[in-house]
C-alpha cells in the first residue's frame, strides 16, 4: 500500500477499529407530513401567497390611511374630468396618494376598499369552510360508524340537501333575511357546503371502523363516541384537512359570485371583493379599467394559492407518499 495514502478507516494509535452507532430518529405522522410539504415548492409559494393574503386583511386597515367609505377631497387635483360628473372616472393607477387608482363617482380609494374587502371575504371563506366541517364530519362520522338504518336517513338527508339550488338559497337567504349582512353569507355558504364533506367523512369510517385497532378498543369496553372521535377521526384527518383548504377557495369564489350579481355583502356597509367588481362594472366601458382588475386579481392570487397549498397538502399527508 502507498504510504502517501491516508487509511481514514483506520484507527489512531493501531488499535480495534472503533464502533459507530448510527442514530435513528423516529418521526410522527405529522413531522413527515411537514418534511414532504417543505420539499413542494409550488405548494410552499402557494401557502406564501396564502398566508399574505391573510396579514394583509389583518392589518392592512390598520396601516392605510383612508377609511374605505372615506371620500379623498384632494382627488381632483391630481385626475383628469369633473368631479360634478356623477360618472366621475376616477385616479388611474400610480396616481399621488393611490397606488390602485381610486373608483369612479364617489373617488374612493381602490387599494383601501379591496384590503379591508379581504378581511371580509377571507373571514366568510375561513369561516364556513370550518363550520361546514364540523358539521360534515360529525354527520358523515356517526353514519359511516354506526351504519344500518342511520346511516341511511343521514345519507337520505344529505341527498335532499345536495339537490338543493344553493344559488337561490343564498340569494333569497341575503335578501330576505340577512339583508345584505355578511354574517348571514357565511352561515348560508356553512349550512349548505357540508354534505359533500360528510360523504367523504362516511367513506373513510366505513373503511376504518373494520380495522384491528378498532376491534380492539370495543374489546376492552371503550364508548362509541371515544372510538369515533379517538380512534377512528385521527386516522381520517387528512383527507378532511384537504378537503377543507380546498373549500375556502370555492366559498371565496362563491361570495365573489353572488356578490357580483348585487345579492351578496351589502356595499354601502361592507366591501368585499365581489360587490367592488359589481360597482366598477358600469364604469369599465368609461376607461375605469382598473376598479375591476384589481379586484379581480386578488380573487385569483387568492384561489391560486390555496389551491397550490391543498395540492401540497394532499401529497404531504398521504401515507402511502414516497419521502
Amino acid at each position: 500500500m502507498d504510504p502517501r495514502i491516508e487509511d481514514v478507516d483506520a484507527p489512531i494509535g493501531g488499535g480495534p477499529a472503533a464502533d459507530y452507532e448510527v442514530a435513528l430518529v423516529s418521526l410522527n405522522q405529522w413531522q413527515l407530513a411537514w418534511r414532504r410539504f417543505k420539499r413542494h415548492r409550488l405548494a410552499l409559494f402557494g401557502a406564501g401567497l396564502f398566508l399574505g393574503m391573510v396579514l394583509i386583511a389583518i392589518f392592512g386597515p390598520i396601516l392605510l390611511p383612508y377609511d374605505p367609505q372615506y371620500v379623498p377631497s384632494f382627488a381632483s387635483k391630481f385626475c383628469e374630468g369633473s368631479t360634478t360628473q356623477i360618472a366621475y372616472s376616477g385616479c388611474p393607477p400610480l396616481s399621488p396618494g393611490h397606488p390602485f387608482g381610486t373608483t369612479g363617482s364617489l373617488r374612493l380609494d381602490l387599494l383601501t376598499l379591496i384590503v379591508n374587502g379581504a378581511r371580509v371575504s377571507l373571514m366568510i371563506g375561513i369561516g364556513a369552510s370550518v363550520f361546514s366541517t364540523v358539521i360534515g364530519t360529525i354527520v358523515g362520522g356517526i353514519a359511516g360508524y354506526f351504519g344500518g338504518i342511520i346511516d341511511n336517513l343521514l345519507m337520505r338527508f344529505v341527498d335532499v340537501m345536495l339537490s338543493v339550488p344553493i344559488l337561490f338559497v343564498i340569494i333569497w337567504c341575503a335578501k330576505v333575511i340577512g339583508n345584505g349582512d355578511w354574517r348571514v353569507i357565511l352561515i348560508v355558504f356553512a349550512v349548505l357546503g357540508w354534505p359533500g364533506l360528510a360523504r367523504l367523512v362516511r367513506s373513510l369510517f366505513l373503511s376504518l371502523r373494520t380495522e384491528v385497532f378498532v376491534d380492539a378498543a370495543r374489546a376492552v369496553g371503550v364508548s362509541d363516541m371515544r372510538i369515533i372521535f379517538r380512534h377512528i377521526l385521527p386516522n381520517a384527518v387528512s383527507p378532511i384537512i384537504v378537503a377543507t383548504t380546498l373549500s375556502v377557495a370555492g366559498v371565496i369564489i362563491g361570495e365573489a359570485f353572488v356578490s357580483f350579481l348585487g345579492y351578496g355583502v351589502n356595499p354601502a356597509v361592507t366591501p368585499t371583493w365581489g360587490n367592488i367588481l359589481t360597482g366598477g362594472l358600469d364604469f369599465v366601458g368609461q376607461g375605469n379599467w382598473w376598479w375591476t382588475l384589481f379586484p379581480g386579481l386578488a380573487i385569483v392570487i387568492t384561489v391560486l394559492g390555496i389551491n397550490f397549498m391543498g395540492d401540497g397538502l394532499r401529497d404531504a399527508l398521504d401515507p402511502r407518499s414516497r419521502e
